[in-house]
């Protein structure tokens, strides 16, 4: 169990002076900035844009066994609207972040297809492209979570999902190109990272809407995002949406790589294992009031947060102030699409007492997200992947708000 991740402080902003410069209201001309106190100069960004020195979210990492592995957090406390700048994206690797010339990177398609093909990134940009704006999780997204609340922030509980717009070629024009023979009914995705991430994808999948994807809010994907191309799998767990992508291998079986077997597999009580438990179940989370914020003084507050789900639209947030013991529905701020986060909010008026917050939420599917202990019952606890519980936020009388487990 990964330990806990310190503390986010966030920083306040003092208010900026105004104090005019003698005479610029007779020359009707503005101030001086440069000789304005608290004004500053105005500096090159170097061609590409820098965010105010005022805004200071970053992504958090969590300690690992090896520097070679890492994870990201995305900083959703922070998080305004529906999408997650690219630079706050949350992000994993297994072996390093690979440094490839986009020039110089090749795609190689074979195994049962009627002509093995390789694909520059120019060959594949010359298809038609297609743009979807579409979340990404982890499966470990809140491992630490099942036994009991462990990390304090949202940004620890929940940060391992980000939504971005992705721009790519559609799998099925490629495994078109190369032309699938009869029988095929799997492939293996490979990546060109050290680890040589590899996962096996199932054809009617790859066909239905998997993205080759090469571009991410606007401009190119990131090196941490998988740069030139990475597979993107929509509603998927994140570990199949292999970085760095070189290579698939096209068969009539899956390949059962060490990332599908002895990982990203959910042990159950009786010592079986789940396998293949792709799918990414409806889920939310208030990300305001959320752990280790403060609430000033009672009065009114407008609850904000996220819901996704890997099966489609999000149908219904429902927010409780009482631990579950009463329910309202919460607004859904458009656009609501498939397979993407969607921001919810609820006016509240806290009336200083302690208070128990909690959301649910209902894909278009009528799928309900459970409870954790409804998961518990039924998973044990010696699975870490797929946790989707009810998150709860505990707000004292004091109005600290802290992570808890309330059923």
């Amino acid at each position: 169990m990964l330990g806990a991740m310190a503390a986010i402080g966030t920083a306040g902003v003092s208010g900026m002076a105004s104090a005019a410069t003698p005479g610029a209201r007779e020359r009707n001309v503005p101030p001086d900035a440069t000789k304005v106190q608290g004004v500053g100069v105005a500096t090159d960004d170097g061609g590409y844009g820098l965010r105010s020195q005022f805004e200071t979210e970053v992504r958090t990492r969590y300690p690992t066994k090896t520097t070679e592995s890492s994870w990201s957090f995305t900083p959703l406390q922070d998080s305004i609207g529906m999408i997650t700048p690219s630079g706050l994206h949350y992000e994993r690797h297994h072996g390093g972040i690979a440094t490839i010339d986009p020039s110089k990177h090749m795609l190689y398609v074979h195994g049962m297809v009627k002509q093995a093909k390789k694909f520059s990134m120019a060959d594949l940009k010359r298809f038609p492209a297609l743009s979807r704006m579409m979340f990404l999780e982890c499966s470990g997204n809140g491992l630490t979570e099942w036994a009991k609340p462990t990390l304090k922030t949202v940004q620890g509980t929940h940060g391992l999902t980000s939504t971005s717009e992705w721009v790519g070629v559609p799998l099925s024009t490629i495994l078109n190109e190369a032309g699938l023979k009869p029988g095929a009914k799997w492939l293996l995705a490979e990546g060109g990272d050290a680890a040589v991430m590899t996962r096996s994808i199932p054809i009617e999948k790859a066909m239905k809407d998997c993205l080759l994807a090469y571009g991410q809010n606007g401009e190119a994907i990131r090196p941490e995002q998988g740069y030139p191309l990475r597979l993107f799998v929509p509603g998927y767990e994140g570990n199949m949406s292999i970085k760095w992508l070189r290579r698939i291998e096209v068969s009539d079986m899956p390949f059962m790589t060490r990332e599908e077997t002895s990982k990203y597999t959910d042990l159950m009580p009786d010592g079986t294992a789940l396998q293949f438990s792709f799918l990414m179940e409806a889920k939310s989370v208030i990300t305001y009031p959320s752990g280790e914020m403060l609430l000033q003084k009672p009065g009114f507050y407008e609850i904000s947060g996220l819901a996704w789900s890997g099966r489609g639209a999000v149908k219904r947030v429902e927010v409780s102030v009482d631990g579950g013991k009463s329910w309202r529905d919460a607004t859904l701020h458009g656009p609501v699409l498939p397979i993407c986060h969607t921001r919810f909010t609820l006016p509240w008026e806290w009336d200083g007492k302690e208070a128990i917050l909690q959301s649910r939420c209902t894909d278009e599917t009528g799928y309900v997200q459970p409870t954790i202990k409804a998961l518990v019952d039924e998973r044990g606890l010696s699975s870490v992947y797929h946790l989707n519980g009810i998150q709860s936020w505990k707000v004292a009388a004091s109005g600290e708000v802290s992570n808890v487990h309330h059923y």
